[in-house]
């Protein structure tokens, strides 16, 4: 019986947004494009969720700077088979309603709310490209029809200092919705735990006729911000069923690590890297029946040795992704993407480098973000002298430094 009502799903990712926060790592890409533990892009997570959950009709919505998704998405994600009705396909802006890119998140569904209609699905399972997190979409999909919900949302707890950044939901005793807030300066608090509160993932499943219904009624609202979180679900509470979903709280075929995070900063996407370094990471990528996919270019394999003088390298705790090489450099609590050179003497702490990066011989690197292309000369040092680095880089009030793709340092 679920297969079949898989079969009547279809999943709508959100992956258009700006990611003005993660400037400069989205000056070129997509939010969702960006990269992250040295292999993924951050939608890999939620396409490969949907891929394990059996959810077989996909779109994606796009907008801004959307080539590095488009082209990510063709070499990495033609894994369904349209004989079968199966299909992950892109979606533009369609401009359906006015001269007008998409306004909020219930915009760029309603925008697209002809193929809601000629599609021959029952739920529509709403989802952010921009979260890292294992999910079962099935689970949480049977939760929604055994509580014969209009629309459910999936939540979880964090503490009550942090989640103001967040829509934060209060519930009865059988999990029901009776409020919602979108980024309250006072959020509420759990009856039961006064330092805690129950926040959106931004995952929700909708019953389609109550989704067109309730995309409609919002259109004729003319103050209406047409955002899910501000405008579509505390309306809805009113008039409907609207449930709650507890992340991690009902078994799923995912081990349950409960890990979730939304990477709109920068500290926040450095925080989220470095938890893959931890001595017990708290994201599972290794459950063999769970695999996050990506795409995978052919790529010898990582090489780590002595310089030709016989100083050998030195690592701890670092992520080395194909195609790179460390030659008599010492790196620590790092991430090295595809094609990383690190040259002797050179050494790195505490950084993250996307790809296709070289780093020449006794440069020093200390809290780093390094997008692609960037060739680090000879004795540079970043992320030791914050005065310099800002001068000519990105520095977040943590203290990453980001140097942007293509930077080219000046001559000495």
């Amino acid at each position: 019986m679920m297969a079949n009502t898989m079969k009547r799903t279809l999943a709508i990712i959100l992956a258009g947004g700006v990611g003005t926060r993660l400037a400069p790592l989205t000056h070129h890409r997509a939010k969702p494009a960006v990269h992250f533990g040295g292999k993924y892009r951050i939608i890999d997570f939620t396409l490969s969720n949907c891929l394990h959950s059996d959810i077989r009709h996909i779109f994606v919505l796009t907008q801004y700077r959307s080539h590095s998704m488009l082209k990510h998405l063709r070499d990495g994600w033609g894994v369904l088979t349209p004989e079968l009705g199966e299909y992950i396909t892109a979606i533009p802006a369609q401009m359906k309603d006015g001269n007008h890119w998409y306004q909020g998140t219930a915009d760029a569904v309603y925008q697209n709310i002809d193929l809601l209609r000629w599609s021959n699905c029952k739920y529509i399972v709403v989802l952010s490209g921009d979260h890292i997190y294992r999910m079962d979409y099935a689970s949480m999909l049977c939760h929604h029809i055994e509580h014969d919900a209009d629309a459910t949302i999936a939540c979880m707890t964090i503490p009550r200092n942090q989640a103001s950044e967040f829509g934060v939901i209060e519930v009865d005793a059988t999990m029901r919705i009776t409020g919602f807030t979108e980024k309250p300066e006072q959020p509420s608090a759990l009856s039961d735990a006064p330092d805690q509160s129950l926040i959106s993932m931004g995952i929700y499943i909708f019953n389609k006729k109550k989704l067109i219904q309730m995309l409609e009624e919002d259109r004729q609202q003319p103050h209406s911000r047409h955002d899910f979180g501000h405008d579509i679900i505390p309306a809805w509470i009113e008039k409907g069923k609207v449930n709650a979903y507890p992340f991690g709280g009902i078994s799923g075929r995912v081990s349950s690590d409960k890990y979730w995070r939304d990477v709109g900063t920068l500290d926040s996407f450095f925080d989220a890297n470095m938890d893959l370094l931890k001595a017990v990471p708290p994201l599972n990528l290794y459950q063999e029946d769970w695999p996050i996919r990506t795409y995978n270019p052919q790529q010898p394999p990582c090489r780590t040795g002595p310089s030709p003088s016989g100083k050998c390298e030195r690592l701890n705790n670092v992520i080395i992704n194909g195609g790179s090489s460390v030659i008599g450099a010492s790196v620590k609590h790092s991430i090295l993407g595809r094609q990383v050179y690190i040259e002797p003497e050179a050494d790195i702490e505490d950084s993250i480098f996307f790809g296709q990066v070289s780093i020449g011989k006794g440069a020093i690197l200390r809290r780093c973000i390094v997008d692609k292309h960037v060739h680090i000369p000879e004795g540079e040092t970043i992320g030791v002298d914050r005065e310099k680095d800002s001068r000519h880089f990105k520095v977040t009030d943590s203290g990453i430094t980001v140097v942007p793709v293509g930077y080219r340092f000046k001559r000495k």
